[in-house]
């Protein structure tokens, strides 16, 4: 299968999870469940990087986030994967595990590598990835896997909310996006 194909195939797949994830997100005001799960697994190299920055997007907008806030979780999810990238064993896989709560959406990102280090935290590219995301985390667990955790609380009285899931524009009278 060719690079293209496969991003597209992954892409269409990323599009139905996000769908069924959110569900109860088309339907009400508020995600109901707070443990909404979805998981994203494509080989760990920069060109299917676009893959993820779609699939937060989608979720991001889902949970009414404003446009702001997700383009800042999209460049988040790029970064942390960058610093993975530089790590990660040739050949294997890079996982993204979103956790959708109420009013906070949980990025993961993993991958597999030979001497994994949590990336220095003193760092430029630490404090932008802190400054757009809100919460940051790194550790290495079994097997050297190295993970990023990121962590976004909506914030419900920031102007630009987008209305997908029936949020502050919806409420208030507005038309939502």
């Amino acid at each position: 299968m060719s690079e293209k194909a496969a991003a597209a195939a992954a892409t269409a797949a990323v599009g139905e999870a996000a769908g069924e994830a959110a569900g109860a997100a088309a339907s009400s005001p508020r995600l109901q469940q707070p443990q909404d799960h979805v998981t994203v697994r494509l080989p760990a190299e920069g060109a299917y990087l676009s893959v993820l920055r779609t699939a937060t997007a989608g979720l991001a907008a889902r949970m009414d986030f404003t446009l702001d806030e997700i383009e800042d979780l999209r460049i988040a999810v790029d970064e942390a994967c960058a610093m993975l990238l530089k790590q990660a064993t040739p050949g294997t896989s890079l996982e993204c595990d979103f956790l959708l709560g109420p009013d906070e959406l949980t990025i993961s990102v993993s991958v597999p590598s030979v001497a994994a280090r949590p990336p220095a935290r003193d760092t430029f590219a630490w404090t932008v990835l802190t400054a757009l995301a809100g919460s940051v985390a790194a550790h290495v667990g079994p097997d050297d896997t190295l993970t990023i955790v990121l962590r976004k609380s909506r914030d419900d009285q920031a102007p630009g909310r987008i209305g997908l899931s029936g949020g502050a524009d919806e409420r208030a009278g507005g038309h939502g996006g």
